[in-house]
Protein backbone atom coordinates (compact mmCIF):
# COMPACT_ATOMS: atom_id res chain seq x y z
CA UNK A 1 0.00 0.00 0.00
CA UNK A 2 1.00 3.63 -0.49
CA UNK A 3 2.49 5.75 2.45
CA UNK A 4 -0.12 7.89 4.02
CA UNK A 5 2.30 10.22 4.66
CA UNK A 6 5.51 11.53 2.35
CA UNK A 7 7.67 14.28 2.70
CA UNK A 8 10.22 14.86 -0.01
CA UNK A 9 13.30 17.13 0.27
CA UNK A 10 11.62 19.45 2.28
CA UNK A 11 12.69 22.78 3.61
CA UNK A 12 10.88 25.34 5.63
CA UNK A 13 12.02 29.13 6.82
CA UNK A 14 10.88 31.04 9.35
CA UNK A 15 13.04 34.46 8.92
CA UNK A 16 16.45 34.06 9.45
CA UNK A 17 15.59 30.67 11.23
CA UNK A 18 15.84 27.32 9.34
CA UNK A 19 13.16 25.05 10.91
CA UNK A 20 13.21 22.50 8.62
CA UNK A 21 16.14 21.74 6.29
CA UNK A 22 16.19 18.86 3.69
CA UNK A 23 14.18 16.79 5.35
CA UNK A 24 12.51 13.48 4.05
CA UNK A 25 9.98 10.77 6.15
CA UNK A 26 7.61 8.34 4.80
CA UNK A 27 5.21 7.11 7.06
CA UNK A 28 3.31 3.89 5.73
CA UNK A 29 -0.42 2.80 6.46
CA UNK A 30 -0.91 1.21 10.70
CA UNK A 31 2.41 2.37 11.80
CA UNK A 32 2.78 4.14 15.07
CA UNK A 33 5.67 6.93 14.63
CA UNK A 34 7.26 8.99 17.75
CA UNK A 35 9.19 11.82 16.69
CA UNK A 36 11.75 13.23 19.48
CA UNK A 37 14.02 16.31 19.35
CA UNK A 38 14.96 19.00 21.85
CA UNK A 39 12.54 22.49 21.91
CA UNK A 40 13.29 24.30 18.42
CA UNK A 41 14.60 21.01 16.49
CA UNK A 42 11.53 21.48 13.43
CA UNK A 43 9.14 18.68 15.05
CA UNK A 44 5.99 20.95 15.34
CA UNK A 45 6.70 22.88 11.83
CA UNK A 46 7.11 19.22 9.96
CA UNK A 47 3.15 18.24 11.94
CA UNK A 48 1.76 21.30 11.06
CA UNK A 49 3.65 20.63 6.99
CA UNK A 50 1.69 17.33 7.01
CA UNK A 51 -1.59 18.47 8.15
CA UNK A 52 -1.78 21.59 5.54
CA UNK A 53 -1.71 24.43 7.56
CA UNK A 54 1.92 25.84 6.26
CA UNK A 55 3.61 24.86 3.10
CA UNK A 56 7.06 24.37 2.66
CA UNK A 57 9.50 26.74 1.23
CA UNK A 58 11.03 23.80 -1.02
CA UNK A 59 10.08 19.63 -1.53
CA UNK A 60 6.82 18.02 -1.41
CA UNK A 61 4.53 16.57 1.21
CA UNK A 62 1.52 14.42 0.59
CA UNK A 63 -0.91 13.24 3.10
CA UNK A 64 -3.01 9.90 2.06
CA UNK A 65 -1.64 10.77 -1.44
CA UNK A 66 -2.90 14.20 -1.51
CA UNK A 67 -1.89 17.74 -0.95
CA UNK A 68 -2.39 18.47 2.57
CA UNK A 69 -3.72 21.59 2.05
CA UNK A 70 -6.72 19.98 -0.17
CA UNK A 71 -9.47 19.93 2.22
CA UNK A 72 -10.27 16.56 0.21
CA UNK A 73 -7.27 15.18 1.41
CA UNK A 74 -7.54 16.53 5.24
CA UNK A 75 -11.10 14.09 5.70
CA UNK A 76 -9.24 11.30 6.96
CA UNK A 77 -6.60 13.19 9.02
CA UNK A 78 -7.20 13.87 12.85
CA UNK A 79 -4.71 16.52 14.76
CA UNK A 80 -4.18 17.36 18.35
CA UNK A 81 -1.83 20.02 18.41
CA UNK A 82 -0.09 21.29 21.42
CA UNK A 83 -2.50 24.07 22.03
CA UNK A 84 -5.92 23.63 21.71
CA UNK A 85 -8.98 26.42 22.27
CA UNK A 86 -12.23 24.96 23.29
CA UNK A 87 -15.37 27.30 23.52
CA UNK A 88 -15.59 27.70 27.62
CA UNK A 89 -20.01 28.29 27.23
CA UNK A 90 -20.19 25.22 24.88
CA UNK A 91 -20.62 21.38 27.09
CA UNK A 92 -18.17 18.73 26.50
CA UNK A 93 -21.15 16.52 24.30
CA UNK A 94 -21.66 19.89 22.19
CA UNK A 95 -18.41 20.13 21.24
CA UNK A 96 -18.07 16.56 20.38
CA UNK A 97 -21.09 16.62 18.24
CA UNK A 98 -20.10 20.02 16.46
CA UNK A 99 -17.00 18.44 15.33
CA UNK A 100 -18.54 15.11 15.02
CA UNK A 101 -20.55 16.65 11.89
CA UNK A 102 -17.81 17.59 9.92
CA UNK A 103 -16.99 13.82 9.47
CA UNK A 104 -19.28 11.28 6.92
CA UNK A 105 -19.51 8.57 10.09
CA UNK A 106 -18.18 9.59 13.10
CA UNK A 107 -17.70 7.86 16.42
CA UNK A 108 -20.91 7.94 18.58
CA UNK A 109 -20.56 10.79 21.48
CA UNK A 110 -20.93 8.44 24.21
CA UNK A 111 -18.86 5.73 22.96
CA UNK A 112 -15.70 8.13 22.21
CA UNK A 113 -16.33 9.86 25.85
CA UNK A 114 -16.24 6.51 27.45
CA UNK A 115 -13.14 5.79 25.55
CA UNK A 116 -11.49 8.50 26.95
CA UNK A 117 -12.89 8.80 30.72
CA UNK A 118 -14.86 11.96 29.54
CA UNK A 119 -18.52 10.05 29.90
CA UNK A 120 -19.12 11.86 33.68
CA UNK A 121 -18.53 15.30 32.21
CA UNK A 122 -20.02 14.95 29.12
CA UNK A 123 -22.65 18.11 30.55
CA UNK A 124 -19.85 20.19 32.02
CA UNK A 125 -19.11 23.30 29.83
CA UNK A 126 -15.31 22.95 28.65
CA UNK A 127 -14.09 26.34 30.74
CA UNK A 128 -14.75 24.35 33.84
CA UNK A 129 -12.73 21.35 33.00
CA UNK A 130 -9.35 20.83 34.47
CA UNK A 131 -6.21 21.24 32.47
CA UNK A 132 -5.49 17.50 31.90
CA UNK A 133 -9.45 17.07 31.23
CA UNK A 134 -9.09 19.46 28.42
CA UNK A 135 -6.33 17.90 27.01
CA UNK A 136 -7.87 14.50 26.72
CA UNK A 137 -10.63 15.64 25.26
CA UNK A 138 -8.66 17.46 22.48
CA UNK A 139 -7.11 14.34 21.97
CA UNK A 140 -10.31 12.65 21.82
CA UNK A 141 -11.63 15.18 19.13
CA UNK A 142 -9.27 13.82 16.73
CA UNK A 143 -10.32 10.53 16.49
CA UNK A 144 -14.27 11.72 16.49
CA UNK A 145 -13.85 11.10 12.30
CA UNK A 146 -12.86 7.55 12.35
CA UNK A 147 -9.35 8.98 10.59
CA UNK A 148 -7.17 6.92 8.56
CA UNK A 149 -4.21 9.01 10.27
CA UNK A 150 -3.42 10.94 13.15
CA UNK A 151 -1.15 13.76 14.11
CA UNK A 152 -0.82 13.99 18.02
CA UNK A 153 1.80 16.95 19.18
CA UNK A 154 3.26 16.32 22.45
CA UNK A 155 -0.79 14.72 23.32
CA UNK A 156 0.06 14.10 26.96
CA UNK A 157 1.42 17.28 27.55
CA UNK A 158 -0.15 18.45 31.53
CA UNK A 159 -1.93 15.05 32.35
CA UNK A 160 -1.24 13.04 35.42
CA UNK A 161 0.10 9.65 35.35
CA UNK A 162 -3.54 7.90 35.61
CA UNK A 163 -3.76 10.54 32.91
CA UNK A 164 -1.44 9.67 31.06
CA UNK A 165 -2.14 5.64 31.34
CA UNK A 166 -5.49 6.43 30.06
CA UNK A 167 -4.41 8.14 27.03
CA UNK A 168 -1.88 5.60 25.94
CA UNK A 169 -4.53 3.29 26.31
CA UNK A 170 -7.02 5.20 23.36
CA UNK A 171 -4.05 5.84 21.46
CA UNK A 172 -2.86 1.75 21.44
CA UNK A 173 -6.98 0.69 20.84
CA UNK A 174 -7.01 3.40 17.93
CA UNK A 175 -3.58 2.16 16.65
CA UNK A 176 -4.59 -1.47 17.24
CA UNK A 177 -7.79 -0.93 15.05
CA UNK A 178 -5.19 -0.34 12.10
CA UNK A 179 -4.81 3.58 12.67
CA UNK A 180 -2.01 5.66 11.31
CA UNK A 181 0.02 7.53 14.32
CA UNK A 182 2.72 10.12 13.92
CA UNK A 183 3.06 11.86 17.47
CA UNK A 184 5.99 14.48 18.79
CA UNK A 185 6.48 13.86 22.77
CA UNK A 186 8.62 15.04 25.51
CA UNK A 187 8.64 11.95 27.21
CA UNK A 188 10.80 9.49 26.25
CA UNK A 189 9.35 6.87 28.26
CA UNK A 190 6.12 7.58 26.66
CA UNK A 191 7.74 7.32 22.82
CA UNK A 192 9.31 4.38 24.17
CA UNK A 193 5.88 2.78 25.50
CA UNK A 194 3.40 3.25 22.24
CA UNK A 195 6.27 3.86 19.24
CA UNK A 196 7.40 0.83 17.11
CA UNK A 197 9.65 3.55 14.93
CA UNK A 198 11.74 6.60 16.54
CA UNK A 199 12.80 9.88 14.09
CA UNK A 200 14.92 11.83 16.21
CA UNK A 201 14.94 15.69 14.67
CA UNK A 202 17.63 18.22 15.82
CA UNK A 203 18.42 21.49 14.46
CA UNK A 204 15.80 20.65 11.45
CA UNK A 205 16.94 17.59 10.19
CA UNK A 206 16.65 13.82 10.76
CA UNK A 207 19.11 12.44 12.48
CA UNK A 208 17.61 9.01 13.11
CA UNK A 209 14.94 6.93 11.47
CA UNK A 210 14.64 3.31 12.65
CA UNK A 211 12.75 0.41 14.51
CA UNK A 212 12.58 1.61 18.21
CA UNK A 213 14.93 -1.95 19.15
CA UNK A 214 17.38 -0.84 16.42
CA UNK A 215 17.98 3.01 17.90
CA UNK A 216 18.50 1.06 21.51
CA UNK A 217 20.94 -1.26 19.90
CA UNK A 218 23.12 1.71 18.68
CA UNK A 219 23.63 2.85 21.73
CA UNK A 220 26.76 1.98 23.23
CA UNK A 221 26.54 2.53 27.04
CA UNK A 222 25.05 -0.09 29.32
CA UNK A 223 23.75 0.00 32.50
CA UNK A 224 24.65 -2.48 35.50
CA UNK A 225 22.46 -2.72 38.53
CA UNK A 226 23.94 -4.42 40.94
CA UNK A 227 24.04 -4.76 45.18
CA UNK A 228 27.10 -3.75 47.32
CA UNK A 229 28.37 -1.77 49.96
CA UNK A 230 31.16 -0.57 48.53
CA UNK A 231 31.33 2.19 46.04
CA UNK A 232 31.47 0.94 42.72
CA UNK A 233 32.08 4.04 41.62
CA UNK A 234 36.09 3.64 40.91
CA UNK A 235 35.89 0.74 39.02
CA UNK A 236 37.88 0.41 35.60
CA UNK A 237 35.67 1.30 32.66
CA UNK A 238 32.69 3.22 34.63
CA UNK A 239 31.56 5.93 32.86
CA UNK A 240 28.90 7.15 35.51
CA UNK A 241 27.56 5.41 38.44
CA UNK A 242 24.46 6.65 40.56
CA UNK A 243 23.25 5.06 44.22
CA UNK A 244 19.85 3.90 44.21
CA UNK A 245 17.36 2.73 47.82
CA UNK A 246 20.13 0.95 49.86
CA UNK A 247 22.77 -0.54 48.42
CA UNK A 248 21.49 -0.85 44.85
CA UNK A 249 24.01 0.78 42.16
CA UNK A 250 23.48 1.73 38.64
CA UNK A 251 26.54 1.77 36.47
CA UNK A 252 26.74 2.93 32.85
CA UNK A 253 29.59 1.56 30.94
CA UNK A 254 30.79 1.31 27.63
CA UNK A 255 31.89 -2.80 27.66
CA UNK A 256 29.53 -4.20 30.44
CA UNK A 257 31.20 -7.57 30.02
CA UNK A 258 34.68 -6.30 30.51
CA UNK A 259 33.37 -4.08 33.72
CA UNK A 260 31.61 -7.52 35.20
CA UNK A 261 35.19 -9.18 34.87
CA UNK A 262 36.72 -6.16 36.48
CA UNK A 263 34.11 -6.28 39.41
CA UNK A 264 35.16 -9.77 39.87
CA UNK A 265 38.86 -9.32 39.97
CA UNK A 266 38.72 -6.61 42.31
CA UNK A 267 37.23 -9.01 45.13
CA UNK A 268 34.43 -6.90 46.08
CA UNK A 269 31.20 -8.67 47.41
CA UNK A 270 28.14 -8.08 45.53
CA UNK A 271 25.13 -9.58 44.77
CA UNK A 272 22.26 -9.31 42.68
CA UNK A 273 23.59 -8.21 39.31
CA UNK A 274 21.39 -7.32 36.08
CA UNK A 275 22.62 -5.93 33.10
CA UNK A 276 20.05 -3.82 31.16
CA UNK A 277 20.25 -2.21 27.77
CA UNK A 278 19.66 1.77 26.84
CA UNK A 279 16.91 3.68 27.73
CA UNK A 280 15.35 5.90 24.93
CA UNK A 281 16.44 8.90 26.98
CA UNK A 282 20.15 7.62 26.65
CA UNK A 283 19.82 6.96 23.31
CA UNK A 284 18.11 10.16 22.68
CA UNK A 285 21.25 12.17 24.73
CA UNK A 286 23.47 9.98 22.75
CA UNK A 287 22.21 10.76 19.44
CA UNK A 288 21.82 14.25 19.34
CA UNK A 289 24.69 15.06 21.33
CA UNK A 290 27.50 14.97 18.24
CA UNK A 291 24.74 17.68 16.58
CA UNK A 292 24.89 20.15 19.18
CA UNK A 293 29.09 20.01 19.47
CA UNK A 294 29.21 20.48 15.70
CA UNK A 295 26.49 23.49 16.50
CA UNK A 296 28.91 24.75 19.05
CA UNK A 297 31.65 24.46 16.83
CA UNK A 298 30.15 26.28 14.35
CA UNK A 299 29.34 28.93 16.58
CA UNK A 300 32.59 29.20 17.31
CA UNK A 301 34.57 29.58 14.37
CA UNK A 302 31.66 32.65 13.22
CA UNK A 303 32.95 34.19 16.38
Amino acid sequence: MNDVVEVSRVTRRFGEVLALDDVSLAVGPGELVGMLGPNGAGKSTLLSLVSGQRKPDSGTVRLLGGDPRDPASRVSLGITPQETGLPATLRVHEVVDFVAQHYPTPLPTGELLERFGLLDLARRQTGSLSGGQKRRLAVALSLVGRPGVVLLDEPTTGLDVSGRAALWDAIRDYHADGGTVLLTSHYLEEVQALAERVVVIDHGRVLTDDTLDAVLRRVSVRRIVVSSTDDLGGLAGVARSEREAGDRQVLWTADSDELVRELVRSGTAFSDLEIRGATLEEAFAELVAPTDKLVEASRGEAR
